[in-house]
């Protein structure tokens, strides 16, 4: 029987991290996937959907041709084609990946896993079984979307968003239920399509855990560009008639529909794992681990979407070297004190570290430098003048404790205010940096300066 140093079970970027990172470091590896490399990332999440999203910035940047001088006359949008692109990146990809676990000398096995015992894997597929033997295992199966009980989601009229990324028709009228971050950009993406987009949510605003600020002006957005939401609603009937999708949601009447977008959460991949039979200890399905990604077997380690925690691609990759390093003799442990996040609506909304309202919640005294976009000199020569920047910092010492950027470009503008944040540096070492000019990541310079009253762009408080 085979045997590996590592094995790793899930081939999404927490799973094809870990197998690339003990390979890196002399260790003799395997990966394990049951459908095809990448995960749900690849094919059925982050890229696909930001492909879409990259089809769905231009439709609205060309929708602004004619504030530049552009004439461009009557436009049509090929929907089938903007599928096919998607299709052709993910494809791209997905082959690079294959290149990259041969370049490393990774024995990739596809199938279904079951951890029979520790160090001992069997690998199923249709009529055939295999078995290998692994000193270490990581399991790295991600999640899948919750499918609500009584909900007919049949994958054709009433969706998750793995089926709608597959669709190759463009639907008239789309309901999407849950205000998440694939609600909405899912959402904002139908809308620029040209789709009718209800978007409702059973909370009482969108996107609960961001900066209240920020999604008010997100909110704005949607409806601007014809999104119809609805918050604080419950939907009490949801079915298919005649080949329509029907909801009827408390207290607002009842809605028709073309298709229906189900995004009311993600369940870790669990259950096909035997992990009950090992006596792993779970958590409402979500593995339990340490701080260095340990599970309560001893040799088995867990990753990603499938312990329960921030379900992020790039927290899930992160969380690979440490479980990786710890299951080849290391003792290395996660800090999640700085984990940027980005919502790829029209505009984009990012975050790190503490919100506004959070800080309150804790009683934390913090000083708040903000920045609009209107007043940067890039932004308004863009044509994207809408949004802001707003940070942070202690009010003691200046240390950066969070920060929200809503508005073009915002989930690139995020990655200097973690870097600020996972060095320890204040606000005035911000503002003291030398930012080129003209650019959007001036106004990160001006929102630290704004917390000591001193942004050049924006006018004095005897002025305003």
């Amino acid at each position: 029987m085979t045997e590996f140093d590592l094995a790793v079970v899930g081939g999404g970027p927490g799973g094809y991290t870990a197998a690339v990172r003990g390979a890196q470091q002399g260790a003799r590896v395997c990966l394990i996937e049951a459908d095809r490399l990448g995960g749900a990332c690849l094919h059925r999440g982050c890229i696909p959907t930001k492909t879409w999203h990259s089809t769905a910035r231009l439709l609205r940047q060309l929708d602004q041709a004619a504030s530049h001088g552009i004439k461009l006359g009557s436009r049509s949008f090929d929907f089938v084609a903007a599928a096919q692109r998607k299709d052709a990146v993910v494809a791209q990809l997905h082959g690079g990946l294959r290149q990259l676990m041969k370049s490393y000398g990774i024995e990739v096995f596809r199938g279904q896993a079951t951890i029979e015992q520790p160090g001992r894997i069997a690998v199923r597929r249709p009529g055939l079984i295999g078995r290998l033997r692994a000193r270490r295992i990581v399991l790295a199966t991600g999640a899948r979307p919750v499918r609500p009980a009584g909900w007919p989601v049949d994958g054709e009229n009433i969706l998750t968003s793995d089926e709608i990324l597959g669709i190759q028709e463009l639907p008239s009228s789309l309901l999407v239920i849950g205000g998440g971050y694939i609600g909405c950009e899912l959402a904002a993406i139908f809308a620029a399509f040209g789709s009718q987009v209800t978007l409702v949510e059973q909370q009482p605003s969108l996107l609960g855990n961001s900066d209240r600020e920020a999604v008010d002006l997100l909110i704005r957005a949607l409806q601007s560009q014809g999104v119809t939401i609805h918050v604080g609603t419950v939907i009490d009937r949801l079915g298919v008639v005649d080949g329509r999708v029907e909801a009827e949601l408390a207290g607002k009447g009842a809605i028709e529909i073309d298709k229906a977008l189900v995004a009311v959460g993600r369940v870790p991949n669990s259950n096909r794992l035997g992990l009950k039979e090992l006596g792993m200890e779970l958590a409402s399905g979500a593995v339990v681990v340490d701080e260095g990604m340990r599970t309560s077997v001893e040799g088995l380690f867990a990753i990603g979407d499938l312990t329960g925690g921030p379900q992020l691609a790039h927290v899930a990759a992160y969380q690979a070297g440490v479980a990786v390093a710890n299951a080849l003799g290391g003792d290395e442990q996660v800090d999640y004190r700085v984990v940027p996040s980005a919502v790829f609506t029209l505009p984009e909304m990012a975050q790190v570290g503490l919100t506004e309202e959070a800080c309150q919640s804790r009683r934390l005294a913090v000083d708040i430098g903000r920045f609009s976009y209107r007043a940067n000199g890039k932004a308004l020569a863009d044509g994207h003048a809408e949004g802001f920047v707003k940070l942070l910092a202690d009010a003691s010492d200046g240390r950066l404790l969070g920060a929200t950027v809503v508005g073009e470009q915002a989930s690139n503008l995020v990655a200097e205010m973690a870097l600020a944040m996972g060095q320890g540096l204040t606000a005035a070492d911000i503002g003291r940096l030398i930012h080129a000019h003209p650019t959007l990541t001036e106004m990160v310079k001006e929102a630290a300066e704004d917390i000591a009253g001193l942004a050049l762009h924006r006018p004095s408080a005897g002025q305003k």
